[in-house]
């Protein structure tokens, strides 16, 4: 089981960082903000770092997909704390999650092919069908009652790994996308042997 649980941001690491929210989550309580108005900021945030990504302004672009994926660490968690969580909250946080990653690598696809980088495009092509199947793998495991929330990139790492290689140098960026691509899609057979694992121990029960 701990094989499964390893990711390139280890849990305590990614607790640790939700925990220093707290005090912002008491004030955005007081302020009666709620968890939806983060989840639409978030991707409003996204979508102004995919059209800086477009245009060339990589390292705006960074620190702003990093906005956006603050925000949507944000509503979770502000949904917990005033009690406001729903499964539709939830259901809302995960299709504009997936609309989020969309954009974004639409922007940065977009501007790999306008520089003639045919291979960087190519590779963030593979990384946003990787980080659509890591989510679809977990949503239809769930949906057949199997748990499947386990692998080395997870949403957080994705954003991470986009937004900081975009801040530091171009090729550190393209070296993130390539990582991105590899990672997410090897994410995503995890999760597919973890479930088959599930079902196989309870087929022999």
């Amino acid at each position: 089981m701990a094989y499964w649980n390893r990711r390139l941001i280890p849990q305590t690491l990614q607790n640790g960082f939700i925990k220093k929210l707290s005090p912002l989550m008491r004030l955005f309580t007081k302020w009666g903000l709620s968890p939806n108005s983060f989840t639409f900021a978030g991707v409003i945030i996204t979508s102004f770092g995919a059209a800086a990504f477009l245009t060339g302004f990589i390292r705006l672009g960074g620190i702003l997909i990093l906005l956006g994926g603050l925000c949507d660490t944000i509503d979770g968690q502000l949904a917990r704390y005033t009690g406001k969580a729903t499964r539709f909250g939830a259901l809302l946080d995960s299709t504009v999650d997936r609309y989020s990653e969309f954009i974004m690598f639409f922007g940065i696809a977009a501007h790999f092919v306008f520089i003639k980088d045919y291979g960087t495009s190519m590779a963030t092509f593979l990384a946003l069908c990787g980080s659509f199947m890591v989510s679809y793998a977990r949503a239809r495991a769930e949906g057949l009652g199997l748990d499947a929330k386990v692998g080395v990139m997870q949403r957080p790492e994705r954003i991470v790994l986009i937004g900081l290689g975009a801040l530091i140098h171009i090729v550190a960026f393209q070296f993130a996308i390539w990582l991105v691509a590899l990672f997410a899609n090897f994410t995503a057979l995890q999760r597919i042997r973890f479930a088959y694992k599930q079902d196989l121990a309870e087929f022999k029960e």
